[in-house]
């Protein structure tokens, strides 16, 4: 860990040595599930995701001392600097299937691995801050799933990330926090972008909150959605429209989502266990609302987990919108079964162009020195 302990001794002196206070960065992972177990990692077996996290969180600190890739993106082949924003789109902690631990557990670690060890500062010098939605799991575990869980529910996770990120007068608490009415949706104006962070998919309720979100900001303001579920959605997540339209192990709808399946769904296919699959009708929904809203420029998630840089076009092929797709240090497609592939991103953005660069960086690449700083990968670049 050479490269991380000699870059942690001179943070202090490069914190304020900002590069351009233009510049907007912000370091992006998701589904770091707090409470599961790495099958390998750095020559060990069966690693908890409290150690997995807390390297990961080791090379972000480390991350302003190194140079940027010559990729033509923003502030390519500078230093990184200050860091503005640690974005994380969910799964906090993993749902508490026996025998995984409760969501108050996972929280306590997720507190110590990144809000009390990350040293980062932005560029006015300040502790860089955290921009946090819920994923399916943190939901699950405050409102209940069709397997068994114990505690039946802990809405530990969903309490904490509403406190960080709405900062209600009266702090919420695992018992008082109510999901029907407690969503995690919330606005920031971030170097000029509007980022509308929403709770697990923008679904026809939450589209309703966007809509007046989206009326107070210019239209000529470039917008970003960050949420845990990609843009062509997870069936599952929907409100079962079944019987007593609740969560069962039958229709296997998680009712994470308040809007009610309207596809026809097989769920005694093998695919998935059964799960739902077709969501193309609250697909178009979504894609209407976009054709509405076109200063709405990308989309950030998480989810089902691998570095991708694609270009969501909805059923119909109708809509372009370039979408991020992050990794997880947990639960990646790919690395989870190959740990060299362990990545997250960092985007960078300069709000006088409205250019925004986002470069995956590869930080595991040698688990045998994993005193080794971490590798540049993919990268894109586009005009929001």
């Amino acid at each position: 860990m050479r490269f991380i302990q000699f870059c942690l001794l001179l943070l202090p002196f490069f914190s304020n040595a900002a590069a351009p206070d233009t510049l907007i960065q912000i370091i992006y992972t998701s589904d770091v599930h707090f409470g599961i177990t790495r099958s390998a990692f750095d020559g060990d077996s069966n690693v908890r995701s409290a150690v997995v996290n807390a390297r990961q969180v080791a090379i972000m600190n480390a991350l302003p001392f190194l140079p940027l890739p010559a990729d033509k993106g923003v502030n390519a082949g500078q230093k990184v600097g200050p860091v503005d924003y640690i974005m994380i789109s969910g799964d906090i902690a993993n749902r508490q299937e026996i025998p995984i631990q409760s969501a108050a557990a996972s929280w306590q670690e997720f507190q110590k691995d990144y809000l009390r060890s990350i040293t980062l500062h932005d560029h006015l010098g300040h502790p860089t801050s955290f921009l946090l939605v819920a994923g399916n799991h943190d939901v699950s575990d405050a409102i209940g799933f069709y397997r068994k869980m114990q505690p039946a529910t802990d809405a530990t996770s969903m309490a904490g990330i509403y406190n960080l990120m709405l900062h209600p007068v009266t702090p919420l608490t695992a018992s008082s926090f109510h999901y029907p009415e407690d969503k995690i949706n919330y606005s920031r104006i971030i170097g000029g972008i509007g980022f509308l962070f929403i709770n697990i998919w923008p679904d026809s309720t939450n589209r309703v909150w966007m809509s007046k979100e989206l009326a107070r900001i210019d239209p000529r303001t470039p917008v970003v959605i960050v949420c845990h579920d990609p843009p062509d959605a997870d069936a599952a997540h929907f409100t079962n429209p079944y019987g007593n339209h609740d969560v069962n192990g039958q229709d296997r709808f998680e009712n994470l989502l308040e809007e009610r399946s309207k596809d026809t769904q097989d769920t005694t296919s093998a695919i998935d266990g059964g799960k739902p699959q077709n969501d193309s009708i609250e697909q178009l929904g979504f894609v209407a609302f976009l054709k509405a809203h076109p200063n709405i420029k990308a989309y950030f998630h998480g989810h089902n987990n691998w570095n991708q840089f694609y270009t969501y076009t909805g059923p119909n092929g109708d809509i372009s919108l370039p979408t991020f797709r992050v990794d997880s240090p947990m639960k990646g497609k790919y690395s989870s079964k190959d740990e060299t592939k362990l990545s997250f991103q960092l985007i960078t953005i300069d709000p006088a162009s409205k250019t925004l660069t986002v470069r995956q960086c590869l930080w595991n690449t040698d688990p045998s020195h994993p005193d080794k700083p971490p590798v540049w990968g993919d990268s894109r670049t586009i005009q929001l």
